[in-house]
């Protein structure tokens, strides 16, 4: 059985916030680099670009609440596609605080909720 990852070690920022020292790690999970945001500002370590939900799935979602369930269910399957990914992004986790870093609006529904989910779920 594999180690479980607690969420104090997971957390979750838009790419327009700034880094802060609690951060961690700071992995960029979307497949677009977020608009009007500097490399060096965005301070990420890590663009885990493969685990992002693909254009297809990203464009039918398009930040619809009401189709929420249904991208968390598709996305969670796109997921087990990038197995590799996965895996390094949760020893990462393992290893300390990681930072998954977003650009959407919405804070609620994001890719990056979906990754935190799987990630504390999964052992």
């Amino acid at each position: 059985m594999s180690a479980k990852i607690f969420e104090k070690n997971v957390k979750l920022k838009r790419a327009y916030e700034s880094p802060t020292d609690g951060d961690g790690k700071r992995v960029l999970v979307d497949r677009l680099w977020p608009r009007g945001v500097s490399k060096t500002d965005a301070a990420i370590d890590y663009w885990a670009k493969e685990l992002a939900p693909s254009t297809e799935l990203r464009k039918w979602f398009a930040h619809d609440p009401s189709r929420w369930e249904e991208f968390r269910r598709r996305y969670a399957e796109e997921i087990k596609e990038h197995r590799e990914e996965f895996d390094r992004l949760r020893n990462l986790a393992l290893n300390g605080p990681i930072t998954l870093v977003y650009a959407a609006r919405d804070e609620k529904h994001n890719d990056a909720v979906v990754i935190k989910e799987i990630l504390l779920a999964h052992r």
